[in-house]
């Protein structure tokens, strides 16, 4: 079981990944694509790739709606 923390963790990144630079953002939603690899959490970590990429080509829209799916559904992993 994934425990509250590392959940914590991850919600907190994401909650702080609308302030910053173009470059500290993307940084910190690597952070949370890597940890979900770790947690065996594949569709998530590809949906975290896809918020990133939507940054990159300057997609606020889908970026938005990326992070808030990723809380979303990493709020459910507690």
């Amino acid at each position: 079981m994934v425990t509250a923390t590392r959940i914590e963790l991850l919600l907190s990144t994401l909650n702080a990944a609308d302030v910053g630079t173009l470059e500290s953002i993307s940084a910190k939603l690597e952070q949370v694509r890597d940890e979900l690899e770790q947690l065996d959490q594949p569709e998530l970590a590809s949906r975290a790739a896809e918020t990133i990429r939507a940054l990159v080509r300057g997609d606020v829209v889908e970026f938005k709606r990326g992070r808030a799916f990723l809380q979303s559904k990493i709020g459910h992993l507690r």
